[in-house]
């Protein structure tokens, strides 16, 4: 390498103040830490990419909002356990507008954002059975999740669903859930990292399984209604966001205010059960929770003990921008698709550089460009292509950490301002002249 953007010396001394021993293999906290020590020594900003959090202003519905409800008192109240009225009642009346699903307000449960969410669930459905012991990740997937499972000690499954689309998934969770291990099956839809977007008949393969095998579905909805090639916003109109839900009775919904809202700093989400898993009583969970049904165990058995309950006044925001978008008034979908329009942008950059898209295409179609993108080069592993670009001002994760058979890189458009295209550009045409393909 030539001189490169970052000091190397800056970078390799950090590396080692934060005792990471392979920086290919960081983690994504990890990757910020180190970057946010090199920019601070270095006065040099990075294109940051490596973190997925939003960033655009949050949604002034939501601020309003909460501004009127911290005025009117309710920080000095407890929440109820299972969430104030108003928001389960929106929130199911979100489901039925852009999903066309039917679920009582009774399953809408209020978590400290979905990452409570889907502690609480995989608790939970892996205390249902104890000859089922066992998680499946549908991967690419998010990385903490498998963290979490990690912390409760329980066991878990990954494969990678890019060679196992259209009907070949059907054959691959045939061979799995058939074995009888499998207490729940989890993935997000569009997908992190690879914004690949399950299709109906796909969605009708994973729905009927878990009818087949008693499996429980946890669909993350974290990128709700982003998947840009079709207008996803008209209340109670199609098209809608596609889901799981049309074809089991099985599920759990993950809803985020975070991205779509842009309002993760409340850390307010929706766990939203189905009726019919919501009511189910298991023997096993009477055992271990001494509690009659799922619902009840998630309520008032492992959120109660993780939290005592969701922040009020965001339950006050995320309630009125339910309603705002319900009522047709707050189009949501329009506020996010700037992250599209960047990530098209960018991904030329890369790739007019010598890189390469990794996840390109969506099932016959071209991915959609939205929150993510993968990107590898020729000649470097995942692990040594994040290394290397950590040295030119470039930050991602190696895609090996979120369940990837690939070799490359996940980069998220979110916190890379317009402004810094021009130096994202220099930097990827140093990269290429360093490392000529």
């Amino acid at each position: 390498m030539s001189k490169t953007p970052i000091n190397q010396q800056a970078v390799d001394n950090n590396i080692a103040k934060l005792r990471i021993k392979e920086v290919g293999k960081a983690s994504i906290r990890e990757i910020v830490a180190l970057v946010n020590l090199v920019e601070e020594e270095t006065g040099d900003k990075y294109v940051r990419m490596e973190m997925g959090v939003p960033g655009l202003p949050p949604a002034q519905v939501g601020t309003q909002a909460e501004i009127e409800a911290l005025k009117s008192g309710v920080a000095s109240k407890y929440p109820m356990m299972d969430g104030i009225k108003p928001l389960k009642y929106e929130a199911s009346r979100f489901v039925k507008s852009f999903m066309n699903v039917d679920v009582d307000p009774a399953g809408c449960i209020p978590t400290v954002g979905s990452m409570q969410g889907t502690y609480a669930a995989l608790f939970a459905a892996s205390n249902t059975n104890p000859e089922k012991d066992t998680v499946l990740f549908i991967d690419p997937g998010f990385p903490v999740q498998k963290q979490q499972m990690m912390v409760m000690g329980h066991k878990f499954e990954t494969f990678d669903v890019f060679e196992h689309r259209g009907e070949k998934l059907k054959d691959k969770l045939e061979n799995i859930l058939s074995k009888g291990h499998i207490n729940s099956m989890v993935y997000s839809n569009p997908n992190n990292p690879s914004w690949i977007c399950f299709t109906e008949e796909e969605l009708q393969i994973i729905g009927e399984l878990s009818k087949k095998y008693d499996v429980i579905v946890m669909e993350d909805l974290a990128y709700f209604a982003m998947d840009f090639r079709k207008d996803l916003f008209t209340p109670g109109k199609a098209p809608y966001q596609p889901t799981v839900a049309n074809y089991t009775d099985n599920f759990v919904l993950f809803i985020s205010s975070s991205k779509i809202f842009s309002y993760a700093g409340q850390r307010c989400g929706v766990m939203v059960i189905s009726d019919t898993l919501f009511n189910r009583e298991y023997a096993n969970l009477a055992r271990r929770f001494q509690s009659n049904t799922f619902g009840h165990t998630i309520t008032l058995r492992i959120l109660y003990s993780l939290s005592s309950g969701t922040c009020h006044s965001a339950q006050h925001a995320l309630a009125a921008m339910f309603k705002a978008a319900s009522d047709g008034k707050f189009n949501f979908v329009d506020e996010v698709k700037e992250y599209g329009e960047k990530a098209k942008i960018m991904k030329k950059l890369f790739t007019d550089n010598g890189f390469g898209i990794v996840y390109e295409k969506d099932g016959d179609d071209p991915i959609a460009d939205g929150f993510y993108f993968t990107i590898n080069y020729p000649g470097m592993t995942g692990e040594q292509l994040l290394a290397n670009l950590l040295y030119y001002g470039v930050s991602a994760i190696a895609l090996k950490e979120t369940g990837s058979e690939k070799e490359g890189l996940r980069a998220c458009v979110s916190h890379v301002d317009r402004t810094q295209f021009d130096d994202l550009k220099y930097r990827l045409e140093q990269f290429a002249r360093d490392f000529p393909n």
